[in-house]
């Protein structure tokens, strides 16, 4: 990025944090040991604040470490992450006076998947990536190549409501309006209209291929269960091999826990080792929630958790 000034603010705000003695620990990000990537970092040592990052690279969503922190926490949070604090504060999980919330508006998450497959070249071949507003500008050999943002980004990027966050303490930059774009869907759509016998053997051939690592429930900030249902034994409710079957319900589960929860980060399906596109189910199920609850997760930290709480015009008479 060209434009370093969302950082120097960022470094000098955590800094005075930690000098105060108002947070006890920084989380962000720094650079990571591969090429244009990020890792997390977590901080109570002035003498790091200087190795802060903010950039088109920032995968992370770091609201994944509150729980494991005692004391007060200054957090970098982009829109979505700054939902999944929401949704943890709605959780009683983490207390809202313990958090300094340093907001970032996002302009998306660029894929480095995406944007290899699409400049036809290895991360360590390109010399530089730079984000201008809907262009993402890779150097190759010194000559500069320009790719439609909208092409190289996050799916979940492209979906996204909330580019600034709703909740936050100091905002590092300008709000931002959401862009979305249609490409979001296209994974979810194309699924939907595949007839129910072709979506099975879609799902059968990707779980075939999971080796039940739980990389996706480990990097979910809102996956906060002290022992997982796929952990018990008594009763047992899925076996402890990885075939597709199990992994499916594993998955429909998980979904099921995280309605109302799930911010469409993505996190998940970042983190899957064999690249099953998890988000196709994790958007359905925020998207079904959306459409029969009113419900967005993590806009309103006064609300009552959706799983939690029932209005007489929600949906089912069932239970009237």
């Amino acid at each position: 990025m060209k434009d370093r000034s969302v950082e120097q603010k960022l470094r000098g705000e955590a800094g005075e944090l930690l000098v105060a003695g108002k947070v006890d620990y920084i989380v962000g990000f720094e650079r990571g040991s591969l090429k244009f990537t990020t890792t997390p970092l977590i901080t109570k040592d002035g003498n790091d604040i200087n190795r802060l990052v903010i950039n088109p690279f920032i995968t992370s969503n770091l609201a994944k470490f509150l729980m494991e922190l005692k004391g007060r926490v200054g957090i970098v949070a982009k829109g979505c992450d700054s939902r999944s604090i929401v949704s943890l504060i709605q959780d009683n999980k983490v207390i809202r006076e313990n958090l300094v919330i340093l907001g970032v508006p996002c302009s998306g998450i660029i894929s480095l998947h995406k944007l290899e497959k699409l400049a036809a070249r290895d991360s360590e071949e390109i010399r530089d990536i730079t984000r201008e507003d809907d262009r993402v500008i890779v150097n190759i050999g010194g000559e500069d190549r320009e790719l439609p943002a909208a092409e190289v980004l996050f799916d979940s990027c492209l979906a996204c409501e909330f580019p600034t966050p709703k909740e936050y303490d100091i905002l590092l930059g300008e709000p931002r309006a959401a862009t979305i774009s249609q490409n979001a869907w296209k994974n979810v759509k194309k699924l939907e209209a595949l007839p129910p016998e072709e979506r099975w053997y879609f799902w059968e051939k990707e779980f075939s291929r999971c080796t039940r690592c739980y990389a996706c429930r480990n990097s979910c900030p809102i996956c906060f269960c002290q022992q997982c249902f796929v952990e018990e034994t008594e009763p047992q409710w899925i076996a402890s091999v990885p075939r597709w079957q199990e992994n499916f319900i594993f998955q429909i589960i998980r979904n099921i826990h995280l309605a109302g929860r799930c911010t469409d980060c993505g996190a998940c399906e970042r983190a899957c080792p064999a690249n099953i596109p998890l988000r196709s189910l994790t958007r359905k199920m925020y998207d079904i929630v959306d459409d029969l609850y009113q419900f967005k997760a993590g806009t309103d930290k006064g609300l009552a958790p959706l799983m939690a709480h029932y209005e007489n015009t929600d949906p089912g008479d069932f239970i009237r």
